[in-house]
């Protein structure tokens, strides 16, 4: 059964989808490989129109907290699929499914691979720290927390490196979806922030609804595109790109400074984090009893 998550082009990382790899090797341990005739759906933004064809050598698909969103429409939802939860309620109304397939993110699981109570974990470095969407990280952003004593914490990182650095920060500002829902799993406080129009509200809301929060994010002004070198700037434009560094700096801690963080209740994110276990021993028990098995006559 081989793992379906969004990959970046050219070797790119982002925190989201790497997520896939760290956790189901951890809790599917010998059941995931390279063989497309199966396929595992997992976190992520998945169930659109592009997912038929990227499994499309898939003859079974299990579908595992993942969401809707992206693309051009949904998937037809035939016998080749089986769900066993949804990132949230607007996902199953999406597709047309029962609100009991709707349970949390799949993200959500992390609770039970991290010491929670670990204080080298809580040991709060920073009181704020502001975790970009993978495309506007890099320099820029770095140097607008540094400015004002904010952490900086890069979706691009390793997965470990991402999640030790919410769990140092006493309050997360969340550009990067599940940069506020590994915060909510490890009971950081967390505020949702939109410097960009790409950002897709809708998977922010599923999520949301299913840990009873609201969506609700504070708006702060992009820096400049991470693409661009600083040291290629002529003269005049390199004062400019200082002169936003300082704008956007200020803008970002007075974000910080009128927020109201949020945080999911803790009998709440425990009982979601139950039944995510509970629908993967599902999915584990259908594995044992050869329900992903396809059958390959002899040559």
């Amino acid at each position: 059964m081989k793992l379906c998550y969004y990959k970046l082009p050219d070797g790119a990382q982002n925190f989201g989808d790497n997520l896939n790899p760290w956790l189901w090797e951890r809790l599917l341990p010998g059941v995931l490989d390279d063989d497309p005739t199966t396929a595992f759906v997992g976190i992520g933004t998945l169930l659109n129109s592009n997912l038929p064809n990227r499994t499309r050598e898939a003859y079974k698909r299990a579908v595992f907290a993942t969401g809707v969103g992206y693309g051009k429409g949904v998937p037809v939802v035939d016998d080749s699929y089986k769900i066993y939860c949804l990132r949230g309620p607007l996902s199953t109304q999406a597709l047309g499914l029962p609100d009991h397939l709707a349970v949390t993110d799949g993200a959500v699981l992390l609770r039970r691979l991290v010491n929670l109570s670990d204080r080298n974990l809580h040991r709060n470095l920073y009181k704020f720290a502001f975790m970009p969407h993978y495309e506007l990280a890099g320099e820029g952003w770095k140097s607008v927390c540094e400015s004002i004593g904010f952490g900086y914490i890069d979706p691009r990182w390793s997965t470990e490196a991402v999640i030790t650095a919410i769990g140092q920060t006493e309050v997360v500002l969340a550009e990067a979806m599940h940069g506020a829902i590994v915060a909510d799993a490890l009971r950081v406080p967390w505020v949702p922030v939109v410097t960009s129009r790409t950002i897709l509200s809708f998977k922010w809301q599923d999520w949301c609804a299913s840990v009873g929060v609201n969506y609700e994010p504070m708006q702060t002004q992009r820096v400049f595109d991470p693409r661009h070198q600083t040291d290629l700037l002529t003269p005049l434009r390199t004062v400019r790109h200082w002169l936003r560094i300082r704008s956007a700096a200020s803008r970002l801690k007075q974000l910080a400074l009128r927020s109201r963080p949020i945080l999911s209740l803790d009998n709440r994110i425990e009982r979601l984090t139950v039944q995510l276990e509970e629908r993967l021993q599902q999915f584990k028990d259908d594995v044992a009893a050869g329900y992903f098995a396809i059958y390959r006559p002899d040559p």
